[in-house]
């Protein structure tokens, strides 16, 4: 176990989410051929699993803690490669509602096995008290930064 006065919390986070990111970017890409970054395919899975309410760029900001103009270039992006499309609704013409497209739909499909292999490989060898242990320290981090 590392001496504690070493131990660098915000530096291993990083450490671990660009491993993540890179492994899940790696599949996709070699897989099935997209170019598509971790958070698009986590904001495309939100919206899959949120399909029956109406989702605005605001919920996206708070739910993925991301800035506004961070939000806004990736649904510029999402919508250019058509996994999106950003629709008015009729109670506020600011407002635009983000829905999958269909190809989305399909490939939300096809990558979310390998996601599950995904989270199985980095539970491996992680006993279930250990985990709890770790969200209840992540919970804490969180709480301790907002």
């Amino acid at each position: 176990m590392k001496d504690e006065k070493n131990y660098e919390v915000g530096f291993e986070i990083r450490v671990v989410s660009n491993l993540i990111k890179r492994k899940v970017e790696s599949i996709l890409c070699q897989k099935y051929n997209i170019n598509i970054t971790g958070l698009q395919g986590r904001i495309a899975g939100y919206l899959y699993h949120n399909r029956d309410k109406e989702i605005f760029q605001k919920d996206l900001e708070e739910i993925f803690s991301i800035r506004r103009s961070t939000v806004t270039e990736i649904l510029k992006n999402m919508e250019k490669n058509e996994l999106i499309t950003r629709e008015s609704v009729d109670f506020d013409a600011r407002l635009k509602k983000i829905t999958l497209t269909q190809k989305a739909f399909e490939l939300n499909f096809l990558v979310s096995k390998d996601i599950k292999e995904i989270e199985a490989l980095l539970k491996k060898d992680i006993e279930k008290e250990e985990l709890e242990i770790f969200f209840n320290v992540l919970d804490k981090i969180k709480k301790n930064i907002e």
